[in-house]
């Protein structure tokens, strides 16, 4: 099977597990339950064994990530919008209320097959691969990776958090104006960067913002769980929010927006911009308007 990343333990790591560490290097990989299956499969080499979730990670040894040998995803059919491309990567504009992969037929995954020319390189994955997570209610840019050695060199720029992304949100209430929100996640260190772009008035809500965030760690549900508890939930976060914060079925209003990295193999210097989706937009207008209407 085709290595897609390898991954040597660093001196002085904690002492953790295999089925926990994986989770935190291969980002690629959806949910805990598929780590559990791709160490079963010996699709998750130490020192080019096999080995099992209760391993004991040591400092200096190696850790591979293997291609799946399993059948190939049964295409889903949805048109995807296509921000980047070329023979080793790309980059798509990911609909909110779709996960990225999982044990379901209605994924990114699943519908990548028909959006994303395979590659013409020796080293071409045989079906590529998202090579991080969002969350199946935010929209926005998601990477995917269409040779090995993209994926690899991908997921080693994640871990050196050399990929900067930047989000966009509507949030309830008036931060201030910028700052940096560091509230540990599961005791775990974790940073995000804001600034208040625009700022509505509300008859429901008093005030929505419109916020940019840079998240500094990557921490799951990180910008949803920060703003939440700092106070200013992000609207339509079922899981952080009141259900009188949730706008008519709307959805989440969390989108990843720019992406900056080195490209993995030419080393060029990519920036990659979203467009806000329309129903952000809509949202502050109308809610702008109605207050204005009866606070006249």
């Amino acid at each position: 099977m085709t290595i897609l990343e390898t991954h040597i333990v660093p001196k002085g790591t904690e002492e953790i597990r295999l089925y926990d560490y994986a989770a935190q290097i291969f980002p690629n990989l959806p949910s805990r339950k598929a780590i559990k299956k791709a160490i079963a499969r010996a699709e998750i080499l130490v020192d080019g064994k096999t080995s099992s979730t209760g391993h004991w990670v040591k400092d200096g040894q190696e850790i591979q990530l293997l291609e799946s040998d399993v059948n190939p995803p049964k295409a889903y059919d949805l048109v995807l919008e296509l921000v980047y491309e070329d023979d080793y990567l790309a980059v798509i504009n990911k609909p909110a209320g779709i996960p990225v992969s999982g044990n379901q037929y209605r994924t990114i995954q699943n519908a990548l097959i028909d959006n994303i020319q395979l590659s013409t390189q020796k080293d071409a994955l045989r079906w590529v691969k998202p090579v991080h997570r969002l969350d199946s209610p935010t929209s926005g840019l998601l990477i995917i990776a269409k040779t090995a050695k993209a994926l690899v060199k991908l997921g080693q720029l994640f871990e050196q958090k050399l990929i900067h992304k930047k989000y966009q949100a509507i949030v309830i209430g008036l931060p201030h104006q910028k700052g940096i929100i560091d509230t540990d996640i599961e005791g775990l260190p974790s940073q995000t960067a804001y600034e208040v772009l625009e700022t509505v008035k509300s008859l429901k809500n008093e005030q929505l913002s419109l916020l940019e965030l840079s998240p500094k760690t990557g921490r799951t549900h990180q910008i949803r769980i920060h703003l939440s508890k700092m106070g200013f939930p992000i609207m339509g976060d079922q899981l952080y929010s009141k259900d009188g914060e949730v706008f008519m079925g709307k959805g989440l209003f969390l989108c990843a927006m720019e992406l900056q990295f080195k490209h993995p193999i030419t080393n060029e210097n990519l920036v990659i911009k979203n467009k806000l989706p329309h129903k952000f937009k809509s949202l502050l207008d109308r809610e702008q308007r109605r207050w204005e209407k009866y606070n006249k």
